[in-house]
């Protein structure tokens, strides 16, 4: 019997759309190569949908997406719109209420032209960052007081539970395992002066003592960013908070290329999970058929390994990888000369010749 994987794809706005549709021609492409097929039910919800109806996403939407096997989200964003209200309720929404406390991000470089340090090649840069996805200040708890008045009070509270910090660091440990690379687990937080990061460093020690295979490492915040810039070959698995996560992955994007070729995962093992380009929505090359969908397309890579089809995940990124080395392409972004839908042409022409 042919395996059927259900997804839920929230296109979302400005170029989620146009990046998302060469994604899944793709996707329609090595899944018909691999023997299996995609069942996609397509959800409006984002904000356009927003200003039309006043809808966000519903309980009801959720409880469907809980049924799938994977979701996949193209971007979400609209200047016409309050700043973080559909990033919010559909993002956040989706990882809070599924979830998903893995937010998984892979930093590797493959084409050295991408690479804005200097002597840097693929094989410097090859490593994961496993953030937490579900705690520390985006939990939602605080607020502002008085607002708009000179005794305006803004707090945010940064929360981390036993429960939580442990299962992320579980699971990181296992994968610094699985890669088999380096075998080895950096820990980064700063918890010499956010002292409820302790936390951190105590389970990260306790959950380690069952893994004697895997090398221990640790780095404050600061001290990690510059490393990453200077020694990124010693980095091979990063477990780490949800707010330093947010922000070296973003570092890490770049050594890889940028935004246009990173992709994320926001995981919970066995359960549904989803994936997405990390790059906005970009609203001012909506419809103008610029925009560069590799980061896209390999969120569809990142989801099929996930589903277990390792065949169909690495030919996609093995594809991704020869676009990239092409001595016509020069750059990943809106200005690179080639358009939204040869790009997606160009990785199925090597899907099926490579």
């Amino acid at each position: 019997m042919t395996k059927k994987y259900k997804v839920a794809v929230f296109g979302g706005d400005g170029i989620g759309p146009e990046v998302t549709r060469e994604a899944f021609k793709v996707l329609d492409v090595v899944s018909e190569m691999g023997g299996f097929e995609i069942d996609r039910t397509d959800y409006p919800h984002g904000s356009e949908h927003y200003l039309a109806t006043g809808e966000l996403l519903p309980d009801e939407i959720l409880d469907q997406v809980r049924g799938m096997d994977a979701a996949y989200l193209g971007a979400i964003g609209d200047p016409r719109v309050e700043v973080g209200l559909v990033e919010r309720a559909i993002i956040a929404g989706l990882r809070f209420n599924l979830d998903l406390f893995v937010n998984l991000r892979p930093i590797r470089l493959l084409s050295e032209k991408f690479c804005p340090l200097k002597g840097k090649g693929p094989d410097d840069i090859d490593f994961v960052v496993v953030r937490e996805n579900t705690e520390d200040a985006y939990a939602g708890i605080g607020g502002i007081l008085k607002k708009g008045t000179a005794q305006e009070v803004a707090m945010q509270q940064m929360v981390y539970t036993r429960h939580g910090v442990e299962r992320v660091i579980r699971f990181a440990f296992e994968l610094a395992r699985k890669r088999n690379r380096q075998k080895k687990l950096m820990l980064v937080d700063k918890a010499n002066a956010i002292r409820a990061q302790d936390i951190w460093t105590r389970t990260f020690a306790e959950v380690g003592e069952e893994f004697p295979d895997i090398e221990q490492d640790h780095a404050y915040v600061d001290a990690a960013c510059m490393w990453m810039i200077k020694n990124p070959e010693s980095f091979d698995t990063v477990v780490t908070t949800n707010l330093f996560g947010d922000i070296i992955t973003d570092l890490g994007a770049v050594l890889q290329g940028g935004m246009g070729v990173a992709a994320s995962g926001n995981i919970h093992p066995g359960q549904v999970s989803m994936f997405e380009s990390i790059h906005g929505s970009a609203p001012k090359y909506k419809g103008k058929n610029v925009s560069c969908p590799i980061a896209a397309i390999a969120a569809v890579q990142m989801m099929l390994d996930h589903l277990g089809e390792a065949g169909a995940s690495a030919r996609v990124e093995g594809a991704v990888e020869s676009v990239l080395q092409g001595k016509d392409v020069t750059s990943v972004s809106a200005s690179s000369g080639i358009s939204t839908d040869e790009w997606g042409d160009r990785v199925i022409e090597k899907i099926r010749t490579l």
